[in-house]
């Protein structure tokens, strides 16, 4: 096993025992503050500063894993998660929202930097002509982490009512501060640093392919966050009188699902060498929020559609997901990778921004049936914009 390798394994390592903390922490938060009263707009105003500072992250981020090496960035950002967990372990009465927006911005740009910089280790290990293979070794980065993300909204359903809010932050602050410590001595090498140091203004991407594929990502996780970042986990909690218990372990089978069909989604989508895959997948994505709403607007069991409609949204958002993981590795320059996978997570960082703000503000003021169209929508834009990506060949050539 090549030291590159090795030190891939750690950062993935790292990103998955983060990825349980993000995943634990979302829940939390939007359980815990639905309990005291909060309005589903006030409580996505909570995650407004995470996802802002997303977008900021992976811009600025993708440049600093260029000149300082992936390991650093990677090390910074299981840091500043664990500094976000203890703002949140403060007494009951200093969590006034704009204390929780600022912890939120913390772990957005801690979240970002180990998103980034394990999505940009993988470029650095395989040769350019073994497509199939980045393929492959992009889906099971993808699949697992949102396998873990997934178990990490049971951990936080689960923490919430075994410790209480303020037990499970010290808990999941006690754990990452181990992980991090260990990551200290085990990351040592300068990956994905780039050989030139790359100028400020070449944050901004010049590629077509690269701006196209991050403009339709931006749409695509705007689509999944309309309904499910807010509006679901409250709907499933007031409308289904389901317990947190049950809101944290539907959730989290639904991203561990969905997890599994990322890691398999090669074997669905067959050969990636060209774009057709990514225009219909995202096509046929786009008629299954338009059908939900429908089911629900003409009387239809509410339970029957969320659910089944929900495990149909899971399976082709995966498959849309993890084609547009691929891609934009495919697509990025060898040297200086992460400018470039930085730049495109800026765009789904956007998305989840827009996506987070319509949940609350739509869901409050007309309900779930409007998140659901709106969310067809913007899958339609992602399907749109799909059309005009290059094929890979003509990248290759």
């Amino acid at each position: 096993m090549s030291a590159a390798i090795r030190q891939y394994l750690v950062i993935t390592g790292n990103y998955w025992a983060f990825t349980l903390t993000d995943g634990a922490l979302r829940m939390l938060v939007v359980l815990h503050f639905h309990q005291l009263g909060y309005s589903p707009l006030e409580i996505a105003l909570l995650f407004i500063f995470y996802e802002f500072f997303g977008v900021v992250t992976n811009l600025v981020g993708g440049y600093l894993g260029a000149r300082w090496g992936l390991n650093r960035t990677m090390n910074i950002g299981l840091f500043l998660q664990i500094a976000a967990l203890a703002m949140l372990a403060v007494p009951a009465a200093m969590l006034t929202v704009p204390w929780v927006m600022a912890a939120q911005a913390l772990s957005g740009i801690a979240k970002d930097l180990n998103k980034m910089s394990a999505k940009s280790g993988i470029k650095l290990l395989v040769p350019d002509e073994q497509q199939g293979t980045l393929y492959k070794w992009v889906a099971i980065l993808t699949g697992s982490k949102n396998t873990l993300k997934g178990v990490g909204f049971f951990l936080g359903g689960v923490l919430l009512m075994a410790a209480g809010f303020q037990g499970a932050v010290v808990i999941m602050a006690v754990a990452l501060s181990v992980v991090w410590l260990a990551s200290l001595f085990l990351l040592g090498q300068d990956l994905g640093k780039s050989k030139a140091k790359p100028k400020f203004r070449e944050i901004l991407s010049k590629s077509r392919a690269i701006n196209v594929l991050s403009a339709a990502r931006m749409f695509l996780f705007g689509a999944r966050d309309v309904w499910f970042v807010v509006a679901l986990p409250v709907y499933l909690h007031t409308v289904f009188g389901w317990d947190f218990w049950k809101v944290g372990g539907f959730m989290a089978t639904w991203i561990i699902g969905y997890g599994f069909i990322q890691t398999i989604a090669p074997r669905i989508t067959g050969n990636m060498e060209r774009k057709q895959p990514a225009v219909l997948w995202a096509a046929a994505l786009a008629l299954i929020p338009a059908a939900i709403a429908i089911g629900l607007s003409a009387g239809w069991s509410p339970q029957i559609v969320i659910v089944g409609g929900l495990l149909l949204f899971g399976v082709l958002f995966a498959v849309n997901s993890s084609l547009h993981s691929y891609l934009i590795v495919s697509y990025a320059r060898g040297d200086g990778v992460s400018l470039d996978v930085g730049f495109y997570y800026m765009s789904n960082a956007a998305g989840r921004l827009l996506g987070t703000i319509l949940s609350g503000w739509v869901y409050q003021a007309w309900g779930l049936e409007a998140c659901l169209w709106i969310s067809s929508g913007l899958v339609a834009m992602a399907a749109l914009l799909s059309v005009l990506l290059p094929e890979r060949r003509s990248i290759t050539a």
